[in-house]
């Protein structure tokens, strides 16, 4: 149970992971490669929307690292990221995001819009509840000088999300035990 807020926060990370790979920043100015990476940005988050999961990482670096909203360890397993954002897909068919607005500056992108969904399939344990969930999303993209992908932070209320499904919200992690 404790899984599915990586998850909900990896689906805004892999939409930035898309497949514009051929996008280059070479020796661009500055406010192109913002442009640029703007672009990849906004379209990938509409590539996650449709559901476009595989071609998403084709723009991440190899060193790609996902915050998330801070509430859990970053995630830098790419393919456990797939199979994560795969079964939240497959537990939240019609999620889709809309009203996407994208900022770039310089290397760094803000993407905001609406996130929905319905809670129709059972995902790490947890039984779909037949709800839907609808909150305010914004994702901070990095990228580096080849307009790679970086990086994700979310900003999101995960209380909100566990809330408008009638789950509860997984228990935060044990402290760690002094070594004494």
């Amino acid at each position: 149970m404790r899984k599915i807020i990586p998850v909900v926060i990896a689906a805004g990370f892999l939409a930035a992971c898309n497949g514009h790979a051929t996008l280059t920043v070479g020796g661009d100015s500055t406010a192109v490669k913002a442009e640029k990476n703007r672009i990849t940005a906004l379209t990938a988050v509409q590539n996650l929307s449709d559901k476009k999961i595989d071609p998403m990482f084709t723009s991440c670096a190899a060193d790609f690292i996902d915050y998330g909203n801070g509430e859990d360890k970053p995630m830098k397993n790419q393919d456990s990221v797939k199979t994560m954002l795969k079964a939240f897909i497959a537990a939240f068919p019609d999620y889709k995001e809309s009203n996407l607005m994208a900022f770039a500056h310089g290397d760094s992108v803000i993407v905001t819009g609406t996130v929905t969904g319905t809670f129709k399939n059972e995902m790490m344990g947890m039984k779909p509840t037949g709800k839907s969930f609808k909150y305010d999303d914004a994702d901070i993209f990095t990228f580096n000088k080849d307009g790679k992908m970086t990086s994700h932070r979310s900003i999101q209320s995960t209380a909100t999300f566990f809330s408008q499904l009638g789950v509860a919200p997984p228990p935060p992690p044990a402290p760690p035990k002094d070594k004494k």
